[in-house]
C-alpha cells in the first residue's frame, strides 16, 4: 500500500484540486497491481509548490538555475524493515500544471496525474537518460495512466 504525505506551499493548488491528500492517496489505489505494493507499506512525500520555490530547489540540488515541472528525490537508504519503505520526495510546480491558465479542472488533474506518475517512477529508479530507458519509462507511464484514467473522471 502506498501512503503519500501531501504538503502544499502555494494556495493556488486549492483552486483546482480539493482534498489533495485524499486525491493522491486514492489515485494510487488505481495503479496496476505491481505498483500497489500490496504486502508492503510504501511512503513518499509530495510537495505541491510553484515556479519560484522549485527553481530554488533545482538550483540547490541539481545546479540548474531554472524552474521545472517536477523534481524527484529518491531515498536510497537501506531499511531494516523490508515491509516499510520510504521512496523519497516529489515536488510539482503549480505554474507548470496550470498552463494554459484557462485549463479546465479535469485537464489540470489529468496533467498533474501524468506528471506525478513520472515522478513516482523516478522514485523507483526509472530514468530517461538513454533512449531504451526512456522508452521503458514511457511504457510504464502509459500503463499506469491508463489504469488511473477512470479515477480522474
Amino acid at each position: 500500500m502506498i501512503k503519500i504525505n501531501v504538503l502544499s506551499e502555494d494556495k493556488s493548488w486549492s483552486r483546482k484540486l480539493k482534498k489533495k491528500e485524499i486525491f493522491f492517496n486514492n489515485l494510487c489505489k488505481f495503479f496496476p497491481k505491481k505498483f500497489q505494493f500490496i504486502n508492503k507499506e510504501i511512503y513518499l512525500t509530495l510537495l505541491l509548490s510553484n515556479n519560484k520555490n522549485i527553481k530554488k530547489l533545482n538550483k540547490k540540488f541539481r545546479n540548474k538555475d531554472k524552474h521545472t515541472d517536477i523534481l524527484s528525490f529518491p531515498f536510497h537508504q537501506k531499511s531494516k524493515k523490508k515491509k516499510e519503505i520510504y521512496l523519497g520526495d516529489i515536488i510539482i510546480s503549480y505554474n507548470y500544471m496550470n498552463k494554459p491558465k484557462n485549463l479546465s479542472t479535469y485537464n489540470f488533474k489529468e496533467k498533474v496525474v501524468k506528471v506525478f506518475i513520472h515522478g513516482f517512477l523516478h522514485l523507483l529508479d526509472f530514468d530517461h537518460i538513454k533512449k531504451i530507458d526512456y522508452l521503458k519509462m514511457l511504457n510504464e507511464e502509459q500503463k499506469i495512466f491508463k489504469s488511473v484514467q477512470k479515477f480522474i473522471n
